[in-house]
């Protein structure tokens, strides 16, 4: 049992960065955020824990805890498997106790995330999402394996660890009711592992039976079916992350939720942007999933009701994702385009413009080419005569291998004959035409920049097309 009930010291200096674990604030839901909602909503923001996620907490709470029993000692190995962010946590408790560690995580997780977790100082491990849980591939699997072959190596293992759920028992629980004042009637969260939602929960009701806690999952997980009926179903995919699984966790405790909601990707996806957006509360798909949630628990309730739920984890780890208009058009979680009406515009992906001028240097253009990715790279005439034509690669390739000076040459000395130029407005199919002869092509911007739009590309963008 922990010491305290409450962690973190936010009010003076902290020691070490694990005592600015806990204590996140709580947020009051602006009532003109839905007009139909006349009770109050409370959001505990624990993406403000050091980490980025509320899974800071269990990580320190299942070391300390480990170490007590013995079985993480000096010089050890911390292995887990995590969706990224428990692993971030115990990255984060692992560099400040001097313990080596190794994460194991599933390719359909954020390049946010997996960037993150080296920086942190893991050994990272990516594994396939698409296996089935039995699979020696599962990252489950990979993590106790790698786990076993090292020695001086202890597993958390997250999914079946009770200290994960004692974590939020003896930390997040009470924090909350001390916040919320002694007063809630509803307590609104997602599981993944189970742990957060069956910790807290199990302290509410001890304050208070009358407490209603209602789970939320989303489509393609197992939990909200076993609540309801007791039988494991076939699990799906899905692509909100941290929450949902394929496999009923020791760490989840159905018997204290009251209530199961099945929310879909794409409604949270567009919760947590509203929320975002109109809030200035930024959390992941998780988040969003728990707030739609709450919406459709809010909205039969009186005014005098209060609700609180969770924000999860940080919506910057999910720029190229939940974030970017790009990926969420391309995997259909936005209105498709009726392709007898589609044009280039519909297609062409964002990120994938750059504006060089003749007159930058070609250490400026590499950049855009290599470390952004947009190639052909178009090259404009600072005086206002346009396109130029493309980076010359094979050139610029002979001059780095020379060593030569980069910021000493000019882009507009490398120049090679532009692909097909291809406008905005022209019909779709017209892309498909010259990508026939041609890897890439361009396309001319609204601000008179160029971007690159690729066989990838348009692979991609097709599925944005309803037929």
């Amino acid at each position: 049992m922990m010491e305290t009930s409450l962690m973190g010291n936010k009010t003076g200096t902290c020691d070490s960065i694990l005592d600015a674990i806990g204590n996140t604030p709580m947020v009051r839901l602006p009532r003109d955020f839905d007009p139909e909602i006349k009770c109050e909503v409370l959001l505990k923001l624990d993406y403000m824990n050091p980490g980025g996620s509320m899974k800071d907490r269990i990580a320190l709470h299942m070391v300390r805890q480990a170490e007590k029993r013995g079985e993480l000692k000096p010089g050890g190995r911390i292995v887990e498997c995590s969706s990224g962010n428990t692993g971030a946590g115990l990255c984060i408790v692992a560099a400040a106790l001097g313990y080596d560690i190794t994460i194991v995580i599933p390719d359909k997780m954020s390049s946010e995330k997996i960037s993150a977790l080296r920086a942190l100082g893991a050994d990272v491990v990516v594994t396939p999402c698409n296996v089935d849980i039995e699979d020696p591939m599962h990252y489950t699997k990979v993590a106790g394996r790698i786990a076993d072959e090292t020695p001086g190596s202890w597993w958390p293992d997250q999914y079946h660890n009770s200290d994960n759920t004692d974590a939020h028992y003896y930390t997040t629980g009470p924090e909350i009711w001390e916040q919320a004042g002694g007063k809630i009637d509803y307590f609104v969260a997602g599981a993944g592992t189970g742990g957060t939602i069956s910790g807290i929960a199990r302290y509410l009701k001890e304050q208070d039976p009358n407490i209603t806690i209602v789970g939320v999952d989303p489509p393609g997980s197992i939990l909200a079916h076993f609540w309801k009926t007791g039988e494991i179903c076939e699990s799906g995919p899905y692509a909100v992350e941290g929450v949902g699984e394929e496999e009923v966790p020791r760490a989840w405790d159905p018997s204290v939720i009251d209530d199961y909601k099945v929310i879909a990707d794409s409604d949270s996806f567009a919760m947590a942007r509203k929320l975002a957006s109109s809030t200035g509360m930024f959390p992941g798909g998780s988040g969003g999933m728990n707030m739609a949630a709450v919406l459709e628990v809010a909205r039969g309730l009186p005014a005098d009701a209060r609700v609180v739920t969770l924000l999860p984890d940080y919506g910057k780890a999910y720029l190229s994702k939940v974030y970017s208009v790009d990926w969420l058009r391309d995997c259909g979680y936005l209105p498709q385009v009726p392709a007898a009406t589609a044009t280039v515009a519909d297609l062409v992906h964002e990120n994938n413009r750059a504006r060089v001028y003749d007159d930058e240097t070609l250490a400026w253009a590499i950049r855009q080419a290599g470390e952004r990715g947009v190639r052909p790279l178009a090259i404009i005439a600072r005086d206002g005569e346009g396109l130029l034509g493309i980076l010359d690669e094979d050139k610029a390739i002979g001059v780095l291998s020379q060593g030569s000076d980069l910021e000493m040459l000019k882009a507009g000395d490398f120049v090679t004959t532009s692909p097909a130029v291809l406008e905005l407005d022209q019909p779709w199919k017209d892309a498909v035409d010259a990508l026939a002869s041609h890897e890439a092509v361009l396309v001319k911007m609204e601000d008179g920049g160029f971007a690159t739009f690729s066989r990838q590309d348009l692979m991609q963008g097709l599925k944005r097309l309803s037929h």
